[in-house]
């Protein structure tokens, strides 16, 4: 018999839920919007164990995590 292999995510699909997605975000415990912590910023600092970290939104809507 075969294993299940994971399915990827190509270029012309998309996940169900997304981050700018409000009601995702309810329905998930734990899971903050996107919108919550950028609120109308393009950027923000994030603190995480002593070590600062940027988090930026781009113009296509992607979100990239920087040390």
């Amino acid at each position: 018999m075969s294993q299940a292999q994971p399915h990827a995510i190509g270029a012309s699909q998309k996940p169900a839920s997304t981050a700018s997605s409000p009601q995702a975000a309810d329905s998930r415990p734990g899971c903050v919007d996107s919108t919550e912590l950028l609120r109308g910023q393009k950027t923000v600092d994030i603190s995480h164990n002593g070590l600062t970290y940027r988090l930026q939104a781009t113009r296509l809507g992607k979100l990239i995590l920087t040390k």
